[in-house]
């Protein structure tokens, strides 16, 4: 009878980007320059704002201000260097309507695509220009006259390099770390359906909650992201109690004496919180208690109480002054 073996999950979080079609050497490195070398970058590289790319709008409709997706035919090129690199491309549509548009960085091979008579789909703001409405530094995409590209695909290399990445997303079984309760009694929806829709909202979405960061999606990757600050806060807070440390245990009659001779009583907070220092200075291990404010005296006085070396990050304010109160302490 054969013995069954456990495989193991592929973990494609950790994936390289290289497995991804057009991904090779160059671009992994520029990829990397901006922080992204894994499927999970991508999938956390969340989109700035959101752009309507799903409709066409006719030329002799744009209004100024107004960011809109247009497609027409290239019908003049122009290069200039009078004062500063800048192309114009003229494009026209079957409205019968013009556009420029002007780019003030750009390559050869760039320009050698802004062909007479090339189809091209591009999205930017109208502005008045010279010769009527322009658009500087448009995304866009050039079409062959066969092409029946889908409305709202990405024009921007990095945004279809992250629909690639979504549709290698596992599944909810795979990806969901928090226990279901938690996200139902929150009304979040799970991890999977939280990346989804913030990549690739659906059309009736709620545009002015993604606007104003409280959609359900961006709370759910919110929480996610609190999580994963607090865990790795309490790694770091486990790994440093591994550490050894001298314990520092006094019998109390110096405190007695620094605590009679102050002019003032100490407040309950303060001899709560020094209760808290000397308990954990008592211990094997280093401790690891910001105090501040008032409750610092409780600090001072372990200080004088042990005499020993205490390292801290600056000395508090009345340290000068405890300490001439303790000069008369054995």
């Amino acid at each position: 009878m054969p013995v069954r073996r456990d495989t193991p999950s592929l973990d494609l979080s950790a994936e390289p980007l290289n497995r991804l079609p057009g991904v090779g050497p160059r671009v992994a490195e520029k990829l990397a320059a901006r922080g992204l070398s894994t499927m999970q970058d991508l999938w956390l590289h969340l989109p700035l704002r959101y752009e309507d790319r799903t409709a066409i709008t006719p030329i002799r409709l744009l209004q100024p201000g107004v960011p809109a997706q247009v497609e027409g035919h290239v019908e003049a090129v122009e290069r200039g260097f009078r004062y500063r690199p800048v192309l114009r491309v003229a494009m026209a549509d079957d409205s019968r309507g013009s556009l420029v548009l002007r780019f003030f960085h750009f390559r050869a091979a760039q320009v050698a695509q802004f062909a007479v008579g090339t189809r091209l789909r591009c999205y930017g703001t109208p502005k008045p220009g010279q010769n009527g409405l322009e658009i500087i530094h448009p995304s866009y995409r050039v079409l062959g006259e066969d092409d029946d590209a889908a409305l709202g695909e990405a024009l921007d290399p990095i945004r279809k390099l992250v629909s690639q990445a979504l549709d290698r997303l596992p599944n909810d079984d795979s990806l969901e770390l928090l226990p279901a309760g938690l996200l139902d009694g929150l009304e979040l929806p799970s991890l999977r359906q939280a990346l989804l829709t913030m990549h690739r909202p659906p059309r009736d979405a709620d545009v002015a909650s993604l606007a104003l960061g409280t959609h359900p999606a961006q709370r759910r990757l919110a929480i996610e992201e609190l999580l994963a600050h607090h865990l790795s806060l309490r790694r770091q807070r486990l790994a440093l109690q591994r550490h050894s440390a001298p314990p520092l245990k006094g019998k109390g009659a110096l405190v007695k004496a620094l605590v009679k001779g102050l002019p003032f009583k100490l407040t309950g907070a303060q001899q709560r919180v020094f209760a808290q220092i000397r308990e954990d200075i008592a211990k094997p291990s280093p401790m690891l208690r910001l105090v501040q404010g008032d409750v610092g005296t409780g600090m001072l006085a372990s200080m004088g109480v042990h005499r020993r070396p205490f390292r801290c990050r600056r000395a508090p304010i009345g340290y000068q002054s405890l300490k001439e109160r303790g000069r008369g302490l054995p």
